[in-house]
């Protein structure tokens, strides 16, 4: 679908799409409707329940010979409270209801008395949520009907300062693409993504001017990273690790630097199946753990949002591939490795392996980049859904500013995340009497906290965060700007917090 950015003013055909604020308050372009339709809007506003309340989406027909289809009127709420998150979701929704129009759309977007946004930026938002929201993975879909395909054929924000608000949407539609590349790596099926297409797939990112180089498992053993390959050994696909740097603000020159600022280091677990190994999971919703590589998705996307929008700032992406199989060469509960920082790991359940693909990574990213700061994201515990289901992630951290950064940046952009407890006591949980550590704690408490605690271990003294995404990277139900499906759940509040507290 094509967004696009004119002049404001009615269409003389399509559907015209109007807002209307709070307390049925018309915009400009819906006060104009109404009057060429001779009160029409009103009425039919007058005899339904539509308030213009944010989220509420009223579709009224108008007189023949007018030339146009239908109208749609979409709730925008009190003008102050309209966000660009709340412009986005608006976006969303005028997608998603006119997804099976057979025709054009304009959106007259006319900001109430109050705004915290510009037309232009409104405009540029709603665009963005729209692209979001027109978001579909159905390559493998060879015979589905043409009724439920979608026909929207455009979208064009009408708005004064259409100049500028196209110049908004270029930025945001390179996010837009970093959103939908992981939306679509997570949808893959294992079949098809596993280390190696997986690896080469981010190898596409050098296009923009990502350095990206694959370690394969002669490189790693090499390194020591004891952790993360015996994960994959009972797998016939090679595991791989894949580093991408993306240097916006300093080009090649900041490993030269005298006293250079490392970078922001986000590392992911890229898990493309996981059957729990040995300790292998039940049957029933095994499928899912399609998506078990849903962290290093974000990684991949983020990066590429960054390059595509060329900002400035340097950030290292770092994703650990493997495939977690059940073969005679399988690893065993009650193996002993030794990761690449030298602790040795008992390995108490196969299925906690997301954390041993990540012990390497975080140490490997530690020691070859020295990042200001490090932030990981895995689908990492079953216990993280039974604590904050699928409305937040878990975020654990050794730093405080760096908490607050993540916590402000997911409530900007919808991504919410919420800080959950580490200390002393908890990491006593994973003292092992056979190593260093053992891969679980004890008991069937705080199993998000423990694995937490386990990826502490291999960070040293860089400021840290662990998101765990668990319940948030695959959604069962839609919402305004995402699809069911793989939501790409932190590409926006990683991208949001990066532009705003590290990009020059």
């Amino acid at each position: 679908m094509k967004i696009a950015f004119t002049k404001p003013g009615l269409p003389a055909k399509g559907v015209a799409v109007v807002l209307v604020y709070a307390d049925k308050a018309l915009s400009a372009s819906a006060m104009a409707l109404d009057k060429t339709m001779k009160g029409g809007l009103k009425a039919a506003i007058g005899a339904s329940t539509f308030t213009g309340a944010a989220g509420q989406v009223l579709t009224v027909y108008v007189p023949a010979g007018s030339g146009l289809q239908r109208a749609l009127l979409v709730g925008m709420g009190k003008p102050a409270d309209v966000t660009f998150l709340k412009a986005r979701e608006a976006g969303g929704r005028i997608c998603h209801t006119l997804a099976k129009a057979g025709t054009a759309a304009t959106v007259c977007v006319d900001v109430g008395k109050g705004s915290a946004l510009t037309a232009d930026a409104m405009a540029a938002e709603m665009g963005m949520g729209a692209t979001l929201r027109a978001y579909r993975f159905d390559k493998y879909r060879t015979k589905e009907k043409s009724e439920n395909k979608p026909t929207l054929t455009s979208l064009s924000m009408a708005v004064d300062g259409a100049v500028k608000a196209r110049k908004s949407f270029a930025a945001l539609s390179a996010i837009a693409d970093g959103i939908k590349t992981t939306r679509d790596v997570v949808s893959e099926p294992p079949n098809i993504l596993y280390p190696e297409t997986y690896a080469r797939e981010a190898k596409k990112l050098a296009k923009l001017g990502v350095k990206v180089e694959v370690l394969g498992e002669a490189e790693m053993t090499k390194l020591g990273m004891g952790a993360l390959l015996g994960v994959g050994q009972g797998s016939r696909r090679e595991s791989k690790m894949v580093v991408m740097q993306w240097m916006g603000a300093s080009g090649n020159t900041r490993s030269k630097a005298k006293n250079a600022k490392g970078p922001i280091a986000i590392v992911g677990k890229g898990v493309t199946f996981d059957t729990g190994g040995i300790s292998i999971k039940p049957a029933g919703g095994m499928e899912d753990m399609k998506w078990d590589m849903g962290g290093s998705g974000v990684v991949i996307g983020l990066m590429k949002a960054l390059a595509g929008r060329k900002a400035k700032v340097d950030v290292v992406g770092v994703a650990g591939m493997v495939e977690n199989m059940p073969d005679g060469n399988a690893q065993r509960p009650g193996d002993i490795v030794t990761s690449m920082s030298g602790q040795t790991i008992e390995v108490i359940n196969t299925d906690a392996e997301g954390r041993l693909v990540l012990a390497d990574a975080l140490w490997y990213t530690k020691e070859r980049f020295k990042p200001s700061a490090m932030i990981n994201l895995a689908t990492l515990t079953g216990a993280i859904i039974i604590s904050l289901g699928d409305e937040y992630a878990g975020l654990f951290s050794n730093n405080d500013d760096l908490s607050k950064k993540l916590f402000d940046a997911g409530m900007e952009t919808g991504e919410k995340v919420w800080r959950m407890p580490m200390n002393e006591s908890y990491d006593k949980a994973i003292n092992s009497d056979a190593a260093d550590m053992r891969n679980i704690g004890g008991g069937r408490g705080a199993g998000s906290i423990t694995a937490a605690q386990f990826l502490q271990r291999f960070v040293g003294d860089v400021p840290w965060a662990h998101l765990d995404i668990a319940g948030v990277t695959w959604s069962k139900r839609d919402a305004p700007f995402i699809p069911k499906g793989a939501t790409a759940f932190g590409v926006q509040m990683l991208e949001r917090m990066i532009a705003t507290h590290y990009e020059k």
